[in-house]
């Protein structure tokens, strides 16, 4: 719990995922309460594409904290001069603050990074930890510089990866729950003086690119192991998808979860992207090595559904090649 004089800080809050509304959650609930909250602008989603407003804010206007929701924060920069922050915490911002922004707060910028910095820099932390198979991440808070990811070292901590079938969504509220007591532990400390902030090691750095819809095609050459990792790393968003033609049009399938079958426990090495049937009635498709056993897949314009039930409505699904 926060001091009085702690309580009385004022803070700017910077953020918009999901990721970033759970840490503003646990900073209510650990009394630090911001003064504005800055998030992107409401978005149309869905096929009706409904005017969706970003989860920080939902979280912002239900403790009734002032919201602005710039294009650009940089023309915001008055304002915030104006307020004459303590601090100011960002966390999945997708923009950089300019430096005369970072230098406004009186105690600076920090920023929560779902990754052990300076691995996994950029914004799809989350995603490479998945995609590599890694079985340690963590968070970091760092102090913000003018370069992505780079500044000084503030804080961290660790999370073991101990659930072999977790998800982006899953992992991502676990590293979300873990930066929100990093960081109400973090700001006292910070404020007194208690943390001497340690330079990042550039010669570790790893960088991650954005992730783009067009990254959830399937690509059969690579290993059951790899796609069964893009699956999980890519759940709910962009998807996992395949192609399959059936009467001249291509079809897409997502595949919403899937597990590895060794090659040495069932048959010879097949034509890669070919469907068979699983011993245990399940679809299984040839990958680059060993086969990626389907356990719920979604046909475009259908219900997820289970592979049994997909192939009681198309038994003929079995033997086709998929793109």
């Amino acid at each position: 719990m926060a001091d009085n004089s702690l309580i009385s800080m004022k803070i700017v809050f910077i953020g918009t995922p999901e990721f970033g509304a759970i840490i503003l959650e646990g900073l209510m609930q650990g009394n630090f309460k911001p003064i504005l909250v800055v998030t992107a602008p409401d978005k149309p989603v869905g096929r009706k594409q409904i005017l969706t407003p970003p989860p920080v804010k939902i979280v912002a206007e239900k403790y009734e904290i002032p919201v602005l929701q710039p294009e650009k924060i940089e023309n915001l920069r008055p304002k915030i001069e104006d307020l004459k922050p303590d601090l100011i915490i960002v966390v999945a911002c997708a923009q950089i603050l300019s430096k005369e922004i970072l230098k406004i707060p009186k105690y600076g910028c920090l920023n929560v990074h779902p990754s052990l910095l300076p691995i996994y820099r950029g914004c799809s932390p989350i995603q490479y930890a998945i995609l590599n198979g890694d079985k340690e991440t963590g968070v970091t808070t760092i102090r913000m510089d003018e370069k992505i990811d780079h500044g000084d070292i503030v804080a961290v901590s660790k999370f073991q990866i101990k659930n072999p079938e977790i998800t982006l969504k899953e992992l991502s509220k676990e590293l979300a729950s873990l930066g929100t007591e990093l960081l109400i532990k973090t700001i006292p400390q910070w404020i007194t003086g208690e943390i001497k902030p340690r330079p990042q090691d550039d010669s570790k750095a790893i960088y991650t690119k954005i992730i783009r819809k067009k990254d959830g095609k399937i690509d059969w050459k690579k290993s059951a192991e790899e796609l069964e990792r893009q699956i999980r790393a890519f759940d709910p968003w962009p998807g996992s998808y395949c192609l399959w033609s059936k009467n001249s049009k291509n079809l897409r399938i997502k595949i919403l979860e899937a597990f590895v079958l060794p090659q040495k426990n069932y048959g010879p090495f097949g034509i890669r992207g070919k469907t068979f049937l699983a011993p245990d009635s399940k679809i299984a498709v040839q990958a680059g090595k060993d086969y990626l056993i389907i356990g719920k897949l979604q046909l475009e314009g259908g219900k997820p559904v289970s592979s049994e039930e997909f192939l009681r409505g198309y038994p003929n699904f079995i033997g086709k090649i998929l793109e």
